[in-house]
């Protein structure tokens, strides 16, 4: 490993947040390479716009893992590879309970194995649960209500037990709603199946969908609709490559929350939307979804404040101005 180019391995490298990520660290001057399952993530994105090396793989599998780290000097892990669908964490919690904890076990032991001490973990604000005040801080009790969110807060608890045993080093960050795409259109958000509102959105004004559904309009919001903190994708990517540069220099480990602090109603990014893109966006109102908690929006005072982090794109029109350039262009 070159003093100047450390090598970072970016799990889950090849899906949404995770190749934004990879974008970053290389625009930071890192080596990268990616293990992705490719179960979600793309592998034209790595392959021919990112062109790092792709393994192709699981993070359950440990000889894999021991090779990896045995064939190449790495010097920290960013970890984004999960499963994220909260509804059908509902329905399969073993297939979440199986991947994205002892997957995260696996990866940890592995790094233990090959004495990598620093780590980067993608978690979510889906550890607190039901907000008991807005916005929340880091120190909010962890009360998750579904099994992907209980999923990410046992890597939470396992991280300090590492640091403790074996010096492991950890940032983790609890991010909003991700959403936006690379400005110069290289990358963007593209799930198979898609759940997120503002691809959603999207796509009915691209008119791959006949409406949107917004699931209830009776929430004690300003306007009946959900409110969520909508954080764009690069400005995620730009705090962890932040909270991996501090673990290189010798940093402690640490928890940072990552938003914008401020949130939108469904019905205001549906009306952004229809002022961005022009299009008639088609709306049913549905009943409420079950979990879904009137508001979430997070404090990110800590990442200011530790981190130097600034968020570059906090207004709703650009990330949604950006998501549509990319929607367009992969969809249209």
């Amino acid at each position: 490993m070159s003093q100047d180019k450390p090598t970072v391995l970016v799990t889950g490298g090849a899906g949404y947040i995770g190749s934004h990520a990879v974008l970053a660290l290389q625009q930071a001057g890192f080596e990268v390479i990616v293990l992705d399952n490719l179960v979600y993530g793309h592998r034209d994105l790595i392959e021919q716009v990112l062109q790092v090396k792709l393994v192709v793989g699981d993070t359950t599998d440990r000889p894999l893992l021991d090779q990896l780290f045995s064939s190449h000097s790495i010097a920290a892990v960013m970890h984004f590879a999960a499963f994220a669908y909260v509804g059908e964490s509902v329905t399969d919690p073993a297939k979440y309970y199986r991947n994205n904890v002892m997957g995260t076990l696996s990866l940890l032991e592995a790094m233990q194995a090959a004495d990598v001490k620093r780590f980067v973990f993608s978690s979510t604000c889906a550890t607190y649960g039901i907000p008991k005040s807005s916005p929340i801080p880091e120190d909010h009790p962890q009360h998750p209500i579904n099994p992907y969110g209980a999923s990410k807060l046992m890597v939470e608890r396992m991280l300090p037990d590492f640091d403790v045993a074996h010096g492991l080093k950890s940032v983790c960050f609890r991010y909003f709603n991700a959403a936006g795409a690379d400005p110069q259109g290289r990358l963007g958000e593209d799930h198979q199946p898609e759940t997120h509102l503002i691809p959603l959105v999207l796509q009915t004004a691209l008119g791959k969908r006949s409406h949107i559904s917004v699931f209830g309009t009776d929430y004690p919001t300003p306007d009946g609709t959900c409110v969520r903190d909508y954080i764009h994708v690069l400005d995620l990517a730009a705090a962890h490559v932040l909270g991996l540069q501090r673990l290189l220099d010798g940093g402690d480990s640490d928890i940072f929350n990552l938003g914008n602090g401020n949130g939108f109603s469904v019905k205001q990014v549906i009306e952004a939307a229809r002022r961005i893109t022009g299009r008639e966006i088609p709306v049913v109102e549905c009943d409420r979804r079950p979990g879904d908690p009137p508001a979430l929006v997070g404090s990110s005072d800590r990442a200011r404040t530790l981190l130097g982090w600034q968020p570059q794109y906090a207004d709703l029109d650009q990330i949604l101005t950006h998501a549509w350039h990319w929607h367009q262009q992969r969809h249209g």
